[in-house]
């Protein structure tokens, strides 16, 4: 046998979510349900109208069926409740933002020199909070550390990109 292609893979990007988060977002329309509450709560039926608009056209049984999916995971939960006429309505929201993009196909070539001088400054700050992250013997214990640091990076980013648009 001989072999016609061979390369080194190189580790250039993690991603962080709990199998339930991957499991709940593996539905388009549950992923698309995250990213339109996002910093709004709605109702079943207000989600259901939204989705439409997206070109999702699912009945409302269905919808609160995803719904009650991505409340298990965790990715969204019941914002206010309301009476009216005698029922109640339930509003949803997320403190979640799903960053779903497809990236140029010029972007590693544009931004490369940027990603890696400012990688470079990232990973000095980075390598200080890791050992201490991961102080106790074993494995979990690394893994925890590895999570503890991507958590960090996690927030800080939601931070900035929180704030991005507001006067400071």
């Amino acid at each position: 046998m001989s072999t016609l292609l061979e390369k080194q893979i190189r580790v250039s990007r993690i991603v962080t979510t709990s199998q339930d988060h991957a499991r709940a977002i593996e539905d388009p329309i549950r992923a698309k349900t995250v990213e339109i509450l996002y910093r709004q709560a709605l109702s079943a039926e207000q989600i259901a109208s939204a989705l439409k608009k997206a070109g999702h056209k699912k009945a409302l049984t269905t919808i609160r069926h995803h719904l009650e999916i991505l409340k298990n995971a965790g990715l969204i939960e019941i914002a206010k409740i309301n009476e009216s006429k005698g029922a109640i309505i339930k509003y949803y929201s997320t403190s979640t933002k799903l960053l779903d993009f497809q990236t140029p196909k010029d972007f590693e070539s544009k931004y490369s020199k940027q990603i890696a001088s400012t990688s470079v400054k990232i990973e000095k700050i980075l390598k200080g909070i890791t050992p201490k992250a991961g102080r106790s013997k074993g494995k979990k214990s690394a893994e925890y550390g590895q999570y503890l640091v991507m958590e960090i990076m996690n927030r800080a980013m939601t931070n900035i990109f929180e704030n991005s648009g507001k006067k400071q």
